[in-house]
């Protein structure tokens, strides 16, 4: 198989490797808590082109990138679309609680 025919990989932190100060740190910006409540609320994967926000694709780019990084979210290539999942289960074994207290708050502002 040559590397042109590869499929692209996307770096993801196992669970054991969560730190609720980046988990948080992720969370606290409201673009990117955004992007995980309508990922909360989706019974599939979305494209990152499925968001529509009011941001530049790099700015986009950064935030899905934040939200990977963390643990929060799990990208795979689809084509040339990256599409994201909600690491809802992950977050839940290595923080019980957070993710829907989280959510839970942000819908009461």
């Amino acid at each position: 198989m040559s590397a042109e025919s590869l499929p692209r990989q996307v770096g993801h932190p196992s669970a054991e490797e969560f730190l609720l100060t980046e988990v948080l740190q992720a969370l606290s910006d409201p673009l990117r808590l955004d992007i995980v409540a309508v990922l909360a609320e989706s019974d599939s994967e979305l494209s990152c082109s499925a968001f529509h926000l009011p941001v530049t694709k790099s700015t986009s780019t950064h935030h899905f990138r934040v939200l990977r990084e963390a643990g929060i979210v799990r990208q795979r290539y689809e084509g040339t679309a990256r599409m994201n999942s909600l690491r809802r289960d992950d977050l839940e074994s290595a923080f019980p609680g957070l993710l829907a207290s989280v959510l839970a708050s942000a819908h009461r502002q």
